[in-house]
């Protein structure tokens, strides 16, 4: 393959995957450890950790907790704050485990910035919306928020790992909307 288009694929894949920790910082985590264990992502090899035995329980493991924590009245909102700065830092991780035809004085820029540049304006983003459903509906709609997270950051990195140019796409385009929905919001204040 050319490196020119195996390293957009990798940007690509790297983006997707950080966009989906912006949702949950350890399923996108473990999607991804279980796709390069069966051979299906390349990883940079200082990152081939990710698909260590160790690591996928250890994600495994975090991901059910982080998963039924989100559904606890209080503990969700808690979680929104503390996971901010950690979706930031696996988005950064899982892009430039990613990105695997970069040399490093592209990699890392380009994995802080677009990778977790990319997971903490989706925490964020989901963090806010979280908080208005909990103060619109006391708390009520929170665990279908809940759901539709857990399903956006399964679906996001899976559809990173088959069709990455599509799920980079989706994430250019949901970045986007969300920048406009910020400055309109911004503009009617």
């Amino acid at each position: 393959m050319d490196t020119a288009l195996s390293a957009l694929l990798g940007i690509a894949l790297g983006v997707g995957l950080a966009a989906a920790t912006g949702l949950r910082i350890f399923l996108p985590l473990l999607i991804a450890g279980l796709a390069a264990r069966a051979g299906w992502i390349p990883l940079n090899d200082s990152f081939a950790w990710l698909a260590g035995t160790g690591a996928l329980i250890a994600f495994g493991s975090a991901a059910v907790i982080e998963t039924l924590a989100y559904y606890v009245p209080g503990v969700d909102h808690v979680l929104d704050l503390l996971s901010t700065p950690a979706a930031a830092i696996a988005g950064t991780v899982v892009s430039a485990a990613a990105m695997t035809d970069l040399p490093p004085g592209i990699l890392w820029p380009l994995a802080i910035v677009a990778g977790g540049g990319v997971a903490g304006l989706t925490r964020g983003t989901t963090a806010v919306l979280r908080a208005k459903s909990g103060l619109a509906t006391a708390g009520f709609a929170n665990p279908v928020v809940s759901t539709a997270e857990n399903f956006g950051a399964a679906t996001i990195a899976v559809l990173s790992i088959a069709l990455p140019l599509l799920a980079l796409a989706v994430v250019i385009a949901l970045v986007f909307w969300l920048a406009r929905r910020i400055l309109r919001a911004r503009r009617a204040e």
